[in-house]
Parts: C-alpha cells; structure tokens; sequence
C-alpha cells in the first residue's frame, strides 16, 4: 500500500493519511456560489482536489472513495441577479428566475470544469436540497446551548467552543481587535455569526420554528456533509480565504452539534492564484473566467498543466509564458504517444504524488519518462494526473500543419544554395521563430515544431 502524506492544516504538519475507514475514504470540498462564471482562481481547487481524488481512487479503489463537492444555490448575489433580470422584464416569479439562473450557472460550471478534465464528484449536493437538515442542526446547537435566537435570527454562539480560532490559529479576542466584525442589536458577542436569518416576501424563504427565513452561509457545509460523510470524514479542502471565517465557523458547528465525532480529521487549503505576477482584479485588467481562456484558444489540458506545475499549498502565478510552454510540452507528449496503449503509472510519480500531492514532481517525473522512452508508462502516468487521456486531446489534433511551411523553407534553403542569396531563407526563419515555430536545419531536412510562445495566427501569409 502507497503511504500518503499530506499537509493538515489544522496541525500545521505534514502526516501519514490514515482513513477512518479504507473501504469508504470520505472527502468534502466547498464549492462555488452559483451566481456567475467561474474565474480562473476558482478553478485552481478543482485541479487540485481533483488530483486527490484520482490519487486516493489509485491507492484504495476507485469504488473506495466518496468525494463530495457542493452547490451554494441560495445566496444574496444569486436572488440579485434574478431580481435584475425581473426589472429588467423577465418572465417568471423570482423564485422561477433564481432557479434558472442557478441551472445555467451549474451548467457553465460543469462545461468549464469538464474541459479541465476534472472528474465529477460521487455527491454535488445542492443547499436549497439540505434546509431541512440545516434547520435541525440549528436547532440541536440551541438546545445545547451553543446557539440562540432572536429578532428572527438564531447566532452561533463564538465562546461557548473552546477551541475557535484553533484551526486558523487566531485567538477570539484577536480576532474582534483586528477584523471587522459586523455589529447587531440581536447579537450577544460582535463575534457570533449567523445560522438563520429572516427573509421578506421579496426573497426565497423557508418556514422555520424561528419563522420564514433562509440559512446562513456557513451552517451549509456543515449540514450537507453530515448528510453525505456523516459527522466524522476523512478530508475537508478548500481554497485558503476559506479558512477563515467560514471553515472555522464550520468546526465550531459541527464538533458542538456532535461533540464526540472528529468532524473532518485532515484539513487541506490550496494558495491563491496571481496573474503575471499581480492578484487577480477587475480594477487591474487581469480578472478572467476560464471560459475566457477557452474561448481565446487556451486548452483545459493546458490551464491544467499549469496549476499542476506549482505546488497547491504554494501561491500560482498564471502567465502567458507558463500557458506556451505547458501547449508546446503536451503537443510534443501527445505526438509521442499517440496510438499507445498506458501500462501503469510510475512508481516514481505516484510517491510524487502521495508526498503532499507534489505535482511539480510527479510532472519531472514525466518529462524523465519521456526522455527515456517510456511511453505507455508516460501515457499512464500522465493519466493519473488528469493528463494526456485521450478525451482530452482534440485541441492537439487540430493543430496548425507545419509540413508545407517545412516544404517552403527547404525549398527555399535549396535555391539559395545555388544562388548564394540566403535573404529569403533567414526572412522566413525568422518569420516562424517570430511566431513560436522551433526551426530545425540540417542536412536530413527541414524539421518545424511548435515550441514556447507558438502563434499559429501569425503564420498567415507564410505558406
């Protein structure tokens, strides 16, 4: 059996990964707020957990592993949206608008995420499905007295768990004293968060013993989990602004309303994504969705390869040199092994992989494997890691024909020969190093391939 190591973000360590139970390893990963397209920072945990899952499936079966990724479909910004379309003169009741705003975003999210080559998770649960559920663990906190209701609002109440702020390593008093935290009338503590808030005949609402209201944000990872992992699970990931408040108030939660249960055991967080150096912004110009990539010709494969080429517990840099380079490595690695049938991954990407996931070794690892000709074992390899299957490899295979470019400059290289005139020749050469081609002359021929930077749009007019 491999040994997995994995980062906890709760213990600060890196541990050996022992499931609670090796026949049903449990994973939970919060997932997007349905109100818009994913940008490409919401993409990177995708990649990585992701990877996870393929590792765990690897090592225990993949008829072993739950993993879970929910669907946040009640939210102010999702009623917002449906409440400008409704001004706007949409027809339907607002409840109709929410809910299909909410499908097409869903359906976005999974056209966007597919083409990463992210597999789907056992279980996507949907909020709007688990208020129930929310609605009695609510009530559970405030019979034991970690919760409290007023003003329509029930609160979580912050110090009646001992061990708030362990997880992301604050103190509660630290907390009040350096953040902001919102002030209310109906709350006890400045640091005590919502559960249930009430909603209007103007927004979705639930009836609840506390009256028509809807659920906060943070009891609904909590209460779906539970439902799908139950109250103790292997594995909780997620990006690292989640860490606090909402991961922390998840514990809080949790460990009050099952106070004998571990919750999650091992906690995961992958570091923000930059774009060429600078946090991604709208105000900077540098904010895009994934789509936007895709529709500018950017690959999934490509962007995936990308974000494996970082460590997750690293920041990411997103360039435009990093995209060339991974399209002209992927190009190369597909024309290898191309008609080959995978063996089984490496030995030696695996233990990559089960070191913290480190995909920045597991892809060295590939580029040793190709090197020494290892092709059905870099073609599985590669698979493990959500690489060079071959659903994914059309982009490649409609790749720009260099051969009547290599056929030119030949003959090109041939005239000047008699001539002495090499003018013609070193004016195309340029032309196509100008545009990302890698020439390669020799006496056996004229050799093009696709290298760091290669912009078929420019070879117009060459041919």
């Amino acid at each position: 059996m491999v040994t997995i190591r994995l980062h906890n973000s709760r213990t600060r360590v890196k541990e050996v990964f022992t499931p609670i139970d090796p026949d049903n390893v449990r994973v939970y990963v919060c997932g997007p707020t349905v109100y818009d397209r994913a940008h490409l920072g919401n993409a990177r945990p995708v990649v990585v957990f992701d990877t996870l899952f393929r590792l765990l499936r690897h090592v225990y079966g993949a008829g072993h592993v739950t993993y879970v990724r929910n669907f946040t479909d009640v939210d102010d910004k999702i009623n917002a949206t449906a409440l400008a379309r409704k001004e706007a003169g949409a027809a339907g009741s607002l409840e109709e608008l929410i809910a299909e705003r909410t499908e097409e975003t869903i359906r976005w999210y999974h056209d966007d995420m597919d083409a990463l080559g992210a597999l789907r998770p056992t279980h996507e649960p949907r909020a709007t499905a688990y208020v129930g559920q929310m609605i009695a663990m609510i009530g559970a906190l405030i019979e034991g007295g970690h919760a409290y209701a007023k003003e329509g609002h029930v609160l979580f109440r912050v110090r009646s768990f001992a061990e708030y702020g362990r997880l992301s390593g604050r103190s509660v008093d630290d907390m009040i004293a350096g953040a902001r935290v919102e002030v209310a009338p109906f709350k006890e503590d400045p640091m005590d968060f919502v559960l249930w808030k009430p909603s209007d005949d103007s927004l979705p609402g639930w009836e609840s013993p506390w009256g028509r209201g809807r659920p906060g944000w943070h009891i609904e990872c909590s209460a779906m989990s539970l439902a799908l992992l139950g109250a103790s699970f292997d594995i909780h990931g997620g990006g690292i602004d989640l860490q606090f408040p909402h991961h922390e108030n998840e514990v809080a939660q949790s460990c009050c309303a099952h106070p004998k249960a571990e919750f999650a055991r091992v906690w995961m967080h992958n570091e923000m994504l930059q774009v060429e150096g600078k946090k991604m912004s709208k105000s900077l110009g540098n904010f895009f969705t994934v789509r936007d990539l895709l529709e500018k010709g950017v690959p999934g494969e490509v962007i995936r390869f990308v974000f494996l080429g970082t460590h997750y517990g690293r920041p990411m840099d997103w360039t435009a040199e990093k995209a060339a380079q991974a399209e002209a490595t992927l190009r190369k690695w597909r024309g290898m092994v191309a008609g080959v049938a995978p063996s089984v991954p490496s030995d030696a990407v695996v233990a990559a992989l089960a070191d913290d996931l480190n995909t920045a070794g597991a892809i060295a690892e590939l580029h040793g494997l190709a090197a020494s000709g290892d092709l059905a074992g870099l073609k599985a390899s590669a698979g493990l890691m959500g690489l060079l299957e071959d659903h994914m490899g059309g982009w490649a295979e409609a790749g720009v024909d260099l051969a009547p470019l290599a056929a030119r400059l030949a003959a090109l290289r041939e005239a000047a020969m008699m001539s002495k005139d090499f003018a013609p020749v070193d004016a195309m050469k340029a032309a196509l190093v100008a545009a990302g081609v890698e020439v390669r002359m020799s006496k056996a021929g004229v050799e093009l391939l696709p290298g760091p930077g290669f912009d078929a749009g420019r070879l117009e007019g060459l041919s």
